[in-house]
């Protein structure tokens, strides 16, 4: 059965000596926490690109997966300031997160970009964390979902087989007080799944093995509300805390109890 993922970006908010305490914490945690253990729960943390190294060694004997917050389009040569996908892999980073709505909204990263990126990270055995959303509320949730499946099939066009993550943040839930209606968030994800699972070819070819998580002002209960419509949680801020992430660790081995029983 695949775990209950869930996942922590700390995009910019931890300067080297803060982020290093909290790998320190949330690391104590991972070896305590029989559900990871077991492989029940899968818990990936993404730090900023200096920060990959300090959190594998603080991670080492743990299950915990690192990942980068972004990834190059091309694998070497005159690339200022990027990082390649080969060197991510090389010191043992599996997953690059793409295309998030802030590198969307700041940088001017299109689709297109999130193909080729995507593409990139699976010629080396990275998983994809393909984020995906629509930019406004919209009044019907079958019309988010399709627009996200869209949006999902054009951040994938052309990239090679392998499991994706998608990670479904609707950008107007991004920050907000809440997060968006379980009721919206199951429709979309449902649809993601089974553009994933194959109904939809030019999304999934040879993608067994992929998810679909729900960020957006994840916070806890929320897990447990959505129940088998999502694989697991995208945290934010919320998680900067290790006792908040710490429950929805225990939250995640109860639903994956849960499923293991039915």
């Amino acid at each position: 059965m695949a775990p209950v993922r869930i996942g922590v970006s700390l995009k910019m908010y931890f300067g080297h000596r803060d982020a290093a305490a909290w790998f320190a914490r949330v690391a104590e945690l991972a070896r305590g926490h029989a559900a990871l253990a077991s492989g029940a729960v899968e818990l990936f943390v993404i730090p900023t690109y200096l920060q990959i190294l300090p959190a594998r060694e603080a991670f080492a004997g743990t299950p915990v997966r690192i990942g980068a917050q972004d990834v190059a389009t091309a694998d070497a040569g005159a690339f200022t300031g990027e990082v390649s996908a080969a060197e991510l892999a090389e010191v043992g980073a599996s997953l690059a997160e793409i295309g998030h709505a802030e590198r969307r909204r700041r940088y001017g990263e299109t689709d297109q970009v999130a193909a080729e990126k995507s593409a990139a990270a699976l010629r080396h055995g990275l998983t994809p964390l393909v984020c995906v959303g629509e930019d406004d509320r919209l009044d019907a949730a079958s019309g988010a979902a399709a627009a996200t499946v869209a949006q999902l099939r054009r951040s994938l066009s052309g990239a090679p087989a392998g499991p994706v993550i998608a990670a479904y943040e609707p950008v107007w839930a991004i920050g907000a007080a809440e997060p968006a209606p379980t009721g919206h968030i199951a429709a979309v994800a449902r649809a993601l799944r089974a553009a994933l699972d194959g109904a939809a070819e030019d999304v999934a070819p040879d993608r067994a093995g992929s998810a679909v998580i729900y960020g957006g002002s994840a916070g806890p209960g929320l897990l447990t509300q959505l129940g088998d419509a999502v694989d697991g949680l995208f945290l934010g801020r919320f998680a900067h805390d290790p006792a908040n992430l710490a429950a929805v660790l225990d939250e995640a081995a109860e639903l994956a109890t849960a499923r293991a029983a039915a």
